[in-house]
């Protein structure tokens, strides 16, 4: 059996050594070769491309997401003197009367800081999303005017 199969493929052979491909058919593959390469150049870069677009995309949320918890320590930091140095100051008091208006100052003071506070952490974390935003919308469009581009 496998005599005969060797003696097949020797006379498939031997017949095949003197067939020629035609030229066109040469000149199709080579075209379809020379086009599936351009198409994996053109998807490659636009990968690659991709793969910075993600790693700006990380790099800025990560900055933003330091910025904004640098601010939260700030003002934690802040509070957190300010409600000492108030219980202080509370202590010290001389009279019942004396230790409430220090109390209610205080309470003032923190509400009006406490908005600002907000305002800054809400500004901080709009300017966050819109730069994030920012850097994917660029970069978003230049890969997609990248495969726009004809090979």
């Amino acid at each position: 059996m496998n005599d005969q199969f060797a003696r097949q493929a020797e006379q498939f052979f031997n017949a095949a050594k003197d067939v020629r491909v035609p030229e066109q058919v040469q000149a199709m593959v080579a075209d379809g070769v020379t086009k599936t390469r351009d198409a994996y150049d053109k998807a490659a870069t636009v990968a690659k491309d991709q793969a910075k677009v993600a790693q700006e995309m990380m790099l800025a949320s990560q900055a933003g997401a330091n910025a904004f918890g640098a601010k939260l320590i700030e003002n934690t930091t802040v509070n957190a003197d300010a409600v000492f140095d108030a219980a202080q100051a509370i202590a010290r008091a001389r009279s019942v009367p004396e230790a409430a208006r220090l109390q209610a100052e205080f309470m003032q003071k923190q509400i009006a800081v406490a908005t600002a506070q907000t305002r800054e952490l809400f500004e901080l974390s709009t300017r966050i999303a819109q730069q994030t935003f920012g850097t994917f919308n660029t970069a978003a469009a230049k890969s997609f005017e990248q495969m726009k581009k004809p090979s």
